[in-house]
């Protein structure tokens, strides 16, 4: 069942650049988007995921969903090995430690200046929609990503708030995602006493 969450965009914005993680985490964000009048375009940035194969099938969901909207969807440039540059030293950083914040500060600068550069006034994104990633660090790298350009400004919308979590999971059973098991790096692999939570 489709919750009823009126959404108040920074700046009255009618169009959002929507940093896309997967298609799970964008389900019911979408889903929410569109019933409120609002125009996201997904701009799917994620060197962090490794291997190649694993972020090639994590797109093709995002874009499996984004066509189903008839929503634009960008795949910016895929680079691991200068992703790493921000993993640097923090391999071992426990999961929503520090190598999650500078991962998340990657990917936002990156979709920032995306939206910069296309007349994008807000960004937000789906990463704050999953449980295992901290709100704080995912407001904190928005919050400064949008502050590295002119013209941008952070949505810090909690997408699991108002009965999205539950919209997400129905819709992921409904549409038969593929639901990955880990974050995306190589160093994220959750435990399995973490995912049965």
């Amino acid at each position: 069942m489709k919750p009823n969450v009126r959404l108040e965009v920074p700046l009255g914005a009618k169009r959002v650049l929507l940093h896309a993680c997967c298609a799970p985490c964008s389900s019911a964000v979408v889903e929410c988007l569109v019933d409120n009048g609002i125009e996201p375009v997904i701009f799917y940035s994620n060197s962090n995921i490794f291997p190649k194969e694993e972020y090639d099938h994590r797109l093709n969901e995002c874009v499996r969903y984004a066509r189903k909207w008839g929503i634009p969807i960008v795949d910016d440039v895929y680079d691991h090995e200068d992703w790493g540059g921000c993993a640097e030293g923090l391999e071992d950083e426990p999961e929503r430690g520090g190598r999650c914040l500078q991962c998340f500060k990657y990917r936002l600068l990156r979709a920032a200046r995306y939206a910069a550069e296309n007349g994008f006034p807000v960004l937000t994104t789906t990463l704050a929609s999953s449980r295992w990633k901290s709100l704080e660090q995912v407001n904190e790298a928005g919050q400064w990503a949008c502050s590295q350009v002119e013209g941008v400004v952070w949505w810090p919308q909690n997408w699991r708030k108002g009965g999205l979590q539950e919209r997400r999971n129905e819709i992921i059973r409904n549409e038969q995602f593929y639901n990955q098991r880990y974050c995306g790096c190589e160093f994220s692999v959750l435990p399995d006493k973490m995912l049965n939570d």
